[in-house]
């Protein structure tokens, strides 16, 4: 099928579209990667040089039962509820030098964000208020430095390494930030393999989060593992390929909490574990290459966090 041969020719690397969840126990056990931001062959890097542009929107609505308390902004939050809305302009450039044998690129993503979020709030002398937030601006912008990727017939493998640097607002006390106001480094690999035969598709994508600390709330989050898989058929249709499958996640907060600011809940570890379905299109506009992809990524068991659904919506092309 040179359809899907094509494929590989204008999948865009997927650079984690940040999503601050205030909510979400922001400092404890959560950290800059939301699941699903890098799970299937639209989040690998494109087989040839050239400039790629995208839109990823992402929709984040989750909450938490009232007697379980979260680190928010500084304080103790509980019975959080939050909706977040990201829309994140993502650009790449593959170089033609290679290294290692594959080309070598760079990337940034920019989110706008928009937070809701409500809660009962334990302030410092104990005593527990409703109240509720809203925010909205440029949020935590991602830097990607250093990539790389590989083309081998119908197996693609990449490695990279990304910065969120702490641009987006932020102020203590309040339930709804979009910025973190800590910086994060993330290195990732993925392999993806796409069947030119019979269409099967097999992605992986494992990465670890290190956190700087916030001096806001000398809170110091712990070190997060990250892993997507997805497990999707393509197929010809209206004179493109349409994917069909499902997108599984697993998030472990690694290392535990530290500093000043998580004395009172101590390591806090997050976890979730998730799956969802995934359907894909790819095609070509004006003789470009276009692909785009929406899943549904409900949380199944967590831990230390809110308990939501996540729903993706990813669009990008190849220039």
């Amino acid at each position: 099928m040179n359809t899907l041969k094509n494929m590989k020719l204008f999948a865009l690397v997927a650079l984690v579209v940040l999503v601050p969840l205030p909510a979400q126990a922001e400092e404890g056990g959560s950290g800059h990667y939301l699941p699903g931001a890098t799970a299937s062959f639209i989040d690998m890097l494109p087989s040839k040089p050239g400039l790629a542009v995208a839109n990823f929107f992402n929709y984040y609505s989750a909450s938490a039962s009232a007697s379980k308390q979260v680190p928010t902004g500084g304080l103790l939050t509980g019975g959080l509820d939050a909706t977040a809305y990201s829309d994140t302009v993502v650009a790449l450039y593959l170089t033609p030098l290679k290294l290692l044998g594959g080309h070598y690129g760079v990337g940034m993503a920019i989110p706008y964000v928009w937070i809701e979020a409500k809660g009962n709030v334990t302030g410092p002398l104990g005593r527990t208020f409703s109240t509720s937030d809203t925010e909205n601006g440029i949020g935590d912008i991602t830097l990607y430095p250093f990539m790389i990727g590989w083309t081998n017939g119908d197996l693609k493998y990449d490695v990279w390494f990304g910065i969120y640097a702490p641009t987006g607002d932020y102020e203590k006390g309040k339930l709804a930030n979009v910025g973190k106001n800590y910086w994060t480094f993330e290195p990732v690999v993925s392999v993806s393999y796409i069947s030119s035969k019979i269409g099967l598709e097999l992605t992986s994508f494992a990465g670890m989060d290190f956190n700087t600390k916030n001096d806001d709330t000398d809170y110091q989050t712990g070190n997060q593992f990250h892993l997507d898989v997805t497990a999707a058929e393509h197929l010809p249709l209206f004179g493109g390929i349409i994917g069909v499958g499902a997108n599984g996640f697993y998030y472990q907060q690694v290392t535990g909490d530290s500093g000043s600011g998580a004395a009172i809940l101590g390591e806090f570890k997050g976890r979730t574990i998730g799956v969802g379905p995934v359907v894909s299109y790819a095609t070509k506009v004006s003789q470009k290459d276009l692909v785009a992809e929406i899943k549904w990524l409900p949380e199944m068991s967590v831990e230390n966090r809110l308990k939501g659904d996540i729903v993706w919506f990813k669009v990008g092309m190849l220039f």
